[in-house]
């Protein structure tokens, strides 16, 4: 008998809240304010009355190197140009859980609008975060989101933020969304947010028993009789409320911003550099931009497979008319070398990493075989590789014997970065291909996705070139540089880190991206918390 009662509460429950209260609420606001664009407008003219006693951001006079000693804002609508937090909630559910749950959180887009403010984020938080492991939530917020986060950072708020010594963020986010890229790009001092509930090292998707944060009142606990110096906020009326606790109040018009393309925060000016991040989409998934991907999704399942198989069974001329009539975009240029039957060994081909496929595409332009070497390639990437591939094992001497006897059979390809990047930059050269070859023919590679990203350091990685190849319109630009002089190779005298460094200097150059020392560990210790090694399983 008491199950049955139960279940009668929580269904008059939620009939209450979720039909009741918010069909209320959308007939009368579509009675009031004329459905949605008369609504906008009245919102937007409240808003611009509540902010209209506090200066915009931009009026905020930094100059003679004026600092701040605290300051406290919220990262939606203020740190960031977009108020809307729906993309990030899908990347979560997406990269963090699977793409059922990312498609139950779109369908729930068809009635988030009729909720308040509180229970629309309840409702995303549930779908997003529930049964989800705390490990793989924290991978997200520290390797996927500050991606986007650094995307949609507001350049006028991060002045004054860079202008402050102590940032204080409040939101009624969940904390562990905002977190990792507050403390690893913006330097932040503490971070106020949504608490979520946890059983064992699982979230049920629920918040912890002090609710959402009310920011004016969490600003109260965490400073008590002191005023912060500065705070930021957006123009809302709860914003209004928050940032007059403050010696000093800002309004960050995110209105203005979204328009303007001055706001949107340049590479070249974001607090840290953007060299490694993961996750497989690669656009801010909006409600509209989601459902197109869904739409999209059996369409280049598809296409990847006709691309795969006129990979595997075109000659190469058929195969490149094929890949550009299915909306493959490809580009080859550079100097071609002639096949010279005088040098005993083949030609060494050394390529920045871009995808697993950065080989395939080479042998293509240069329509002959290649033999590629590479480092834990899943078994899948080798059935479906067009071209001969050889796995190395990270053992100098051995790997070493290895590209020797290849060379001896022919052409190569290396890609001494060990791992690929995605941002324009290049990992620091392994310098053993240098002391094996003769013929050394540098070769930038560069890709461009809308959709999905075809690399992955957590995902699975057998799965990186049919994302790649689900693409619409992917791209792939290969420019084949001049031969190395053999006076600048080791049989000239030079040490193999300097032709390796030699080397990644000019594929920086042709492409336009810039040199690091960072390594293949370091990538994996931060995107995966391993150093990207894959043991095999033995058996006694």
């Amino acid at each position: 008998m008491v199950f049955p009662v139960v279940f009668l509460k929580l269904a008059d429950w939620v009939l209450h809240q979720l039909l009741a209260n918010s069909w209320y609420r959308a007939r009368r606001k579509m009675g009031n304010y004329g459905f949605f664009l008369k609504n906008q407008n009245i919102r937007s003219s409240s808003q611009q009355q509540a902010a209209s006693s506090f200066p915009s951001v931009t009026k905020c006079d930094l100059g003679n190197n004026r600092r701040f000693d605290t300051l406290v804002c919220d990262i939606h609508g203020v740190l960031l140009t977009s108020e809307n937090f729906f993309p990030y909630f899908m990347l979560v559910a997406f990269e963090g859980g699977s793409i059922l749950r990312a498609f139950l959180l779109l369908l729930s887009c068809s009635f988030l609008w009729l909720l308040n403010y509180e229970l629309k984020l309840r409702v995303m938080i549930f779908i997003s975060f529930c049964g989800l492991r705390k490990k793989d939530i924290e991978s997200v917020g520290k390797a996927v989101l500050p991606k986007f986060y650094l995307d949609n950072l507001n350049l006028y708020a991060y002045e004054v933020w860079s202008k402050s010594s102590s940032m204080v963020v409040f939101t009624s986010i969940p904390r562990v969304m905002v977190e990792g890229f507050l403390h690893e790009y913006m330097r932040v001092n503490g971070v106020v947010g949504t608490e979520l509930h946890t059983v064992g090292n699982r979230f049920t998707g629920l918040l912890s028993s002090s609710g959402l944060i009310v920011k004016h009142k969490a600003l109260k606990e965490y400073f008590g009789d002191r005023k912060p110096d500065v705070g930021l906020g957006s123009s809302t009326l709860h914003d209004h409320f928050f940032i007059s606790l403050c010696k000093e109040a800002y309004v960050v018009h995110n209105e203005d911003g979204r328009n303007n393309l001055s706001c949107v925060m340049p590479r070249e000016k974001y607090p840290k550099p953007l060299i490694f991040h993961d996750g497989r989409l690669a656009f801010l998934p909006t409600p509209f931009a989601t459902l197109s991907m869904f739409l999209w999704l059996p369409f280049g399942i598809v296409l990847a497979i006709f691309r795969i198989l006129v990979g595997i069974c075109m000659p190469y001329r058929l195969a490149i008319f094929l890949g550009t009539l299915s909306g493959l975009q490809l580009r080859f240029h550079g100097c071609f070398p002639p096949s010279n039957s005088q040098h005993k060994k083949g030609v060494l081909y050394v390529c920045n990493h871009r995808t697993l496929l950065d080989p395939v595409f080479l042998s293509t332009a240069l329509c002959k075989p290649l033999t590629a070497v590479t480092y834990s390639l899943s078994k899948m990437s080798e059935m479906i590789a067009p071209i001969k591939t050889v796995r190395l094992t990270r053992d100098r001497k051995q790997d070493g014997e290895t590209i020797q006897k290849l060379l001896s059979e022919g052409d190569l390809v290396v890609c001494p970065e060990g791992t690929t990047c995605r941002e324009p930059y290049l990992l620091r050269f392994s310098s053993l291909f240098a002391e094996l070859a003769d013929e050394i023919v540098p070769v930038a590679m560069n890709v461009h996705v809308s959709m999905f990203y075809g690399t992955t350091a957590s995902g699975l990685k057998c799965l990186d070139p049919i994302f790649y190849l689900m693409n619409p319109r992917p791209s792939y630009h290969v420019h084949i540089l001049a031969k190395v002089a053999q006076e600048l190779t080791c049989a000239g005298g030079r040490s193999s880190f300097e032709v390796a460094n030699y080397i990644q200097r000019k594929l920086a150059d042709a492409l336009g991206f810039e040199c690091t020392t960072l390594t293949r560990r370091d990538k994996y210790l931060m995107l995966a918390g391993n150093e990207g090694i894959v043991h095999e399983n033995k058996r006694n």
